[in-house]
C-alpha cells in the first residue's frame, strides 16, 4: 500500500512535465501555422499585384496596336513592349495589394514586358510563445510576364500600304480588311499574362 502510494506520487511530477511539454509543442505548432498563415496571405497579396500590375500594361499595348492597326510596321515593336510605352500600371498592383490586406513596397518593370511586385501584410502574425512575433509582418514578392499570343508577317516594303496582314493569335486567324474590319482581337487574345517561374 505504502510502495503503491509512492510510485504514484513519483509519477505525478512526470505526468506533468510530459503534459507541459505537449502544451508547449501545440502552442509552437500554432505559432507556426500562424505564421504560415500570414505568409500565404502575404504571397497572395503579391501575386495579385503583379497580375495586376501586367494586366493594365496588356490592356495598354493592345489598345497602342489598335491605334496602329494601319500601321503593321509598328506592330512587332508594340508586341514586344518597346512601342510608345505604357503609363505607368503600378496604381493597379497597389489597388489588388490593398484588397488582400496588405502593402505595395515596390513596384518596377521587370524588362520590357514584366513586373516585380513586392509586398508587406498589413496584420502582424500577433501575440504567440515567439519573441517579437506580435510586430512582425509578413512579406513577399512576385514577378509577372506578358507574352505576346500572335504572330503575323509583313508585306513586302514598309509594311505601310492598304493590306494589313493576318493576324494569327493562339491558332485563331483573323483577316484584317482595313474597308471592313472584324471583331478584334481582345487584350487577352494579343497577350498572355501569368506568373513567372519561380
Amino acid at each position: 500500500m505504502y510502495s503503491s502510494q509512492r510510485d504514484a506520487g513519483q509519477a505525478f511530477p512526470i505526468y506533468i512535465t510530459v503534459v507541459a511539454g505537449l502544451l508547449f509543442l501545440a502552442l509552437a505548432y500554432f505559432a507556426v501555422g500562424q505564421a504560415a498563415t500570414n505568409r500565404n496571405g502575404a504571397q497572395t497579396a503579391a501575386d495579385a499585384a503583379a497580375l495586376a500590375a501586367a494586366q493594365e500594361t496588356r490592356d495598354q499595348l493592345a489598345g497602342e496596336w489598335v491605334d496602329n492597326l494601319s500601321d503593321p510596321a509598328s506592330w512587332e515593336r508594340i508586341f514586344d513592349g518597346l512601342g510608345t510605352g505604357p503609363s505607368d500600371s503600378c496604381w493597379r498592383a497597389s489597388e489588388l495589394a490593398a484588397q488582400n490586406d496588405a502593402q505595395v513596397d515596390s513596384c518596377e518593370p521587370d524588362g520590357p514586358l514584366g513586373f516585380k511586385v513586392e509586398v508587406t501584410s498589413d496584420d502582424p502574425v500577433g501575440d504567440s510563445i515567439v519573441p517579437g512575433t506580435e510586430d512582425k509582418h509578413a512579406q513577399a514578392s512576385a514577378t509577372a510576364v506578358i507574352e505576346p499570343n500572335c504572330e503575323f508577317e509583313l508585306p513586302d516594303g514598309d509594311g505601310k500600304d492598304d493590306v494589313l496582314p493576318r493576324i494569327t493569335c493562339d491558332d485563331q486567324d483573323w483577316e484584317l480588311d482595313p474597308e471592313d474590319l472584324p471583331e478584334l482581337p481582345k487584350p487577352q487574345d494579343l497577350f498572355d499574362v501569368h506568373l513567372a517561374d519561380s
